[in-house]
C-alpha cells in the first residue's frame, strides 16, 4: 500500500503530527531547540523506512516509537536540564552573587503553539497546559529515561499500558511498575498545580494587570501585596534563586534596580502567563531592548514564582517577539 502514497501526501501526513510530537520531544527533554531536532530526525527516519511501515499500527503509534528512540538516544548522554532551585539553596539577598552556568544546564522555556495542539475537549486542554508547566516538565528531568516515557505516554497522552509496552517492547507489568515508581518520584519532586493561562478568568486578569502595573511602575509594596510569602524568583542563566517578600524585593532594590522603567508585553509559554521584558535603551532615544523571558506561575490568586530567562537572543525569536520597542 505505501508504494502508492505521494511524496506531498506523506509531507502531509506526517506534518499533522508536529506539534504534539514537538509537545513530547520537549516534556522528555526539557529543552524547545532539542525537541525541534529531535522532531525533525523523527520526521527523516519515518521518510527513510516509510517503506517497511506496514500499517499494523496507526502512522501516529509508528511516529511516537520513532520519537521516543531519539529521545532515549539523545538522553543517553545523561544531562538532565534543572531549574535553579534544583541545583542550590535559595539564597538570602544580602550574599547574592550572579554565578552563570553552561545553556544546557537549564530547563528551557517553550511557546505553547509549538507544542500544544489543538483540541475540542476543554479537560484535555488543561490537562495538556499542566503538563508543560516548568515546575512539572522540571519533574519529569528527575525521571530515568524509560521512566519518563511511560509516565508521559501514560498520564499525559492517556495510551493504555498495552500500547506503551508494545511501543516500548516491553510487557504490561513493567509498564505498570515503571509507572508505580515514576508517580512516586513525580510526588517528591512536584509543585503545587499554578493556574494555567488560558483561559484566564477575570480575577487572575485583574491580578496580572495589577502585576504589570507594580512592576513598570516599580511600586514594591504593590508588587508584595500580589506575591505569595513563599514566592520565588529566578533568572537562568545563573543559578541564584531567591524566596519571599523580602529577599525579592531587597534584590529589586538592590541590583535588580536597573529594571525601573521597563515594560512587559504579556505572551504565553509553558501553558502560563509571561511577559516579554524590555529594558529602557541605553542608546537614550526612548525605546526599550530585550531583557528577559519572564514567565509567571500563579497559585491560589497569587504570584508564587517568577522565573526570568535573560537569554533574550535565543527566547525573543523563539517568542516571535519584536526586537526592541520603540519610544511611547
Amino acid at each position: 500500500m505505501n508504494d502508492v502514497v505521494t511524496t506531498q501526501d506523506l509531507d502531509s501526513r506526517l506534518e499533522k503530527h508536529r506539534t504534539e510530537l514537538t509537545g513530547y520531544c520537549y516534556r522528555m527533554l526539557g529543552s524547545a531547540f532539542e525537541a525541534d531536532d529531535a522532531v525533525q530526525d523523527t520526521m527523516v527516519r519515518a521518510w527513510r523506512s516509510f517503506d517497511k511501515f506496514e500499517g499494523r499500527s496507526s502512522l501516529r503509534s509508528w511516529l511516537y516509537r520513532i520519537a521516543t528512540n531519539v529521545c532515549l538516544d539523545m538522553l543517553n548522554a545523561g544531562n538532565r536540564r534543572a531549574r535553579p532551585m534544583d541545583l542550590t539553596a535559595a539564597t538570602p539577598v544580602a550574599q547574592a552573587a550572579l554565578n552563570a552556568r553552561p545553556e544546557i544546564t537549564w530547563l528551557e522555556p517553550v511557546p505553547d503553539g509549538r507544542v500544544l495542539p489543538s483540541v475540542a475537549d476543554p479537560a484535555e486542554t488543561a490537562v495538556s497546559r499542566e503538563s508543560v508547566r516548568l515546575a512539572f516538565v522540571a519533574a519529569l528531568q528527575h525521571l530515568p529515561p524509560k521512566q519518563r516515557a511511560v509516565l508521559i505516554l501514560r498520564e499525559v497522552l492517556a495510551w493504555k499500558a498495552s500500547e506503551v509496552a508494545e511501543l516500548l517492547e516491553t510487557s504490561v507489568a513493567s509498564v505498570n511498575s515503571a509507572l508505580q515508581r515514576a508517580r512516586a518520584t513525580i510526588a517528591e519532586h512536584g509543585s503545587r498545580e499554578t493556574d494555567t493561562a488560558d483561559p484566564l478568568d477575570e480575577e487572575q486578569q485583574k491580578l496580572l494587570e495589577r502585576y504589570v502595573a507594580a512592576f513598570e511602575g516599580y511600586d514594591m509594596a504593590a508588587l508584595t501585596a500580589l506575591l505569595h510569602e513563599d514566592a520565588t524568583l529566578s533568572m537562568p542563566p545563573y543559578d541564584l534563586w531567591l524566596q519571599g517578600h523580602d529577599n525579592i524585593v531587597g534584590w529589586m532594590l538592590g541590583v535588580g534596580e536597573v529594571c525601573r522603567g521597563s515594560r512587559l508585553v504579556p505572551v504565553v509559554a509553558n501553558g502560563t502567563p509571561a511577559f516579554a521584558h524590555y529594558h529602557p535603551s541605553q542608546s537614550g532615544d526612548g525605546s526599550f531592548d530585550p531583557w528577559a523571558l519572564m514567565v509567571i506561575e500563579i497559585v491560589d490568586g497569587k504570584v508564587s514564582g517568577i522565573t526570568s530567562f535573560l537569554d533574550t537572543k535565543r527566547w525573543f525569536p523563539l517568542f516571535d517577539l519584536p526586537a526592541r520597542l520603540e519610544k511611547e
